[in-house]
């Protein structure tokens, strides 16, 4: 694993008072989540957006007065009015842009999971530094109000000394539909995902375990295919060490009758619990009793972390989530799931 935070940046003394990005993938995640905040963002536009349909690209430009629109992401990429590239794809194109926008010398922000493997996040990291210029992944919550939140009271001592996590993530199988056959799309199909939905959403609950505790040095693992929906694995279950000695658990089932999104931070003198996906708050637990401590979440989730990342190109500050900081969180779920894809071709189709 890398073990460092920084990275090498070229763009350090660059300065760019506006921001020019392109969206490659200009897909759902990009309407409200992540697309309005590189715009609305303080010395930030949005110029120019890239999907595969023309159609659904033009569309996409149209209602976000976007000024140009392709249908190719090598021509977005090599746009000499773009400064930067937003990678919105699904993961098994992300290593392929990444490495194109760091050659044609750009910044590279690019949608979690950083990539299907842990590999692949080292080939993006390498081309990046190669290049001199920098890499950022939107694990989005390292600047989001509540975690802030939870960061703040654990640096205070509210619940003493940590000693465990745990992680409970249950969900009902999505299934298709005769009107949407495709409903549970690419998520789950390991040659474009990498694996399940636990990569597309545990990622966000370990990447934000890491900002919080620090890095996991140690996983033991179990996955399985229980329901049989589709093929990737359903269940993921397993423990986890950090570099601190804190201890963790976690179980991400997606075959269950109901609904159930809890992290709960155990220390000596009480306990944090929080949910990863929804706006419920921050439940404090001590001797005193429990206190619940609402937050509020901005418009557009991606915002702040989007503002960390044009005050760095423009010399202020430093984006929390990098390139190195993200592989982590591809390294434990490997690890997670090594014995599981151990004996299967995963990519074998793509």
């Amino acid at each position: 694993m890398q073990e460092r935070d920084t990275q090498d940046n070229r763009y350090e003394n660059r300065i760019m008072p506006t921001i020019r990005w392109g969206i490659v993938g200009c897909g759902d995640v990009c309407e409200v989540k992540s697309g309005p905040g590189l715009y609305k963002a303080e010395n930030s536009a949005l110029v120019a957006v890239m999907r595969r349909n023309p159609d659904l690209a033009a569309d996409y430009a149209r209602r976000h007065a976007v000024a140009r629109w392709y249908d190719d992401g090598d021509a977005l990429i090599n746009d000499p009015d773009v400064d930067a590239i937003y990678i919105a794809t699904p993961p098994n194109s992300h290593m392929e842009y990444t490495c194109k926008a760091a050659q044609a010398g750009k910044p590279v922000y690019v949608e979690k999971p950083m990539a299907r493997t842990f590999d692949e996040c080292q080939e993006m990291i390498a081309a990046c530094e190669a290049a001199g210029v920098p890499l950022w992944v939107a694990y989005y919550r390292r600047r989001l109000p509540k975690f802030l939140k939870v960061r703040e009271l654990l640096e205070k001592g509210a619940i003493g000394d940590v000693r465990s996590v745990s992680i409970q993530f249950y969900q009902p199988p999505v299934q298709p539909s005769p009107t949407h056959p495709d409903q549970r799309g690419w998520r789950v199909e390991p040659t474009i995902a990498g694996a399940g939905l636990f990569l597309d959403l545990g990622s966000h609950m370990l990447d934000i375990l890491d900002y919080l505790l620090g890095p996991i040095r140690r996983v033991e693992g179990f996955a399985a295919n229980q329901g049989g929906h589709y093929a990737a694995e359903d269940i993921v279950s397993g423990g986890f060490e950090f570099e601190s000695g804190v201890l963790g658990t976690g179980t991400w089932l997606f075959t269950s009758f109901d609904s159930l999104d809890w992290t709960e931070i155990e220390g000596t003198e009480g306990r944090i619990g929080y949910a990863c996906f929804d706006t419920r708050p921050v439940v404090l637990t001590t001797t005193a009793g429990a206190q619940e401590i609402p937050v509020v979440q901005p418009a557009h989730v991606q915002q702040p972390l989007i503002q960390t990342i044009v005050d760095e190109l423009n010399g202020r500050g430093r984006c929390p989530s990098t390139g190195i900081s993200a592989a982590r969180a591809s390294w434990v779920m490997d690890q997670f799931l090594a014995a599981y894809r151990q004996g299967k071709d995963c990519f074998a189709r793509q």
